[in-house]
């Protein structure tokens, strides 16, 4: 009996890397699921006209234009800057896509805020590596979509690159932190940490929901692409929910 094929595409920022050795890390020996990667420039996180530039739909769309020719089966622009930017980018960024190429598309942004809803969360704790204005920007975008955060933690770095040389071992500090003050869901937001293969243990340890931005949009693409989610339940109690948000 042959395993049908799901292609999964990702729109990655350019100084990103962790999120294709992750991804792919978490595909390993998982039959008949690939990712598939397209890059564009992203360099710094901040407010400032500059840096906010770099996420127009403009530079974005040519990605998802190029993954369409690997014939994935969905598309995820798999970074966060909705949380600061507003979720309404990403939600016409999701109806622009498949205009143009006819896939269903998703965002890690709109993901996290799918899982944090599917496990029905009540107190958010939100982990980044950003600075203290994009980390109340994001605290204010989240509250606009009913997750007022519960509590946070942030490192106040803007290199996007050096988000990817964060110990594991600061993430899980910072993880423990507001679990420390009551979170019942830690949602780690920034798809260049490396947090992945925390979620499970912490989970264990804990006893609370601890949400990756790279695993949950691996869930959520899989699951527009009609994947099987169960076959990743190690990662995470969010694959041990089948829970779709339409």
């Amino acid at each position: 009996m042959s395993v049908q094929r799901k292609r999964l595409g990702m729109i990655t920022p350019s100084s990103n890397s962790v999120l294709e050795p992750v991804t792919n890390s978490m595909l390993h020996g998982v039959a008949g699921v690939t990712a598939h990667f397209s890059r564009f420039r992203v360099t710094e996180i901040a407010l400032d006209a500059v840096a906010l530039s770099q996420f127009d739909a403009s530079v974005m769309l040519p990605a998802a234009d190029l993954l369409a020719d690997a014939r994935v089966d969905a598309i995820a622009w798999n970074g966060t800057s909705a949380s600061w930017l507003g979720v309404a980018r990403d939600q016409n960024l999701c109806e622009a896509i498949p205009a143009r190429t006819g896939i269903p598309a998703t965002t890690s942004t709109l993901a996290c805020i799918d899982a944090v809803r599917a496990l029905g969360a009540r107190r958010v704790g939100l982990v980044s590596p950003y600075t203290d204005d994009v980390q109340r920007r994001i605290g204010d975008v989240w509250a606009g979509e009913g997750i007022t955060p519960h509590a946070e933690r942030h490192l106040g770095l803007r290199d996007n690159f050096s988000f990817g040389e964060v110990a594991p071992a600061t993430i899980a500090k910072l993880i423990r932190a507001v679990a420390a003050e009551g979170a019942d869901t830690v949602v780690v937001l920034c798809t260049n940490l490396d947090g992945a293969a925390l979620a499970a243990p912490l989970e264990r340890e804990l006893g609370i929901a601890v949400l990756d931005s790279v695993a949950v949009t691996l869930w959520r693409t899989l699951q527009l692409a009609g994947g099987d989610i169960a076959a990743f339940a190690e990662w995470g109690r969010i694959f041990q929910t089948s829970a779709i948000i339409k």
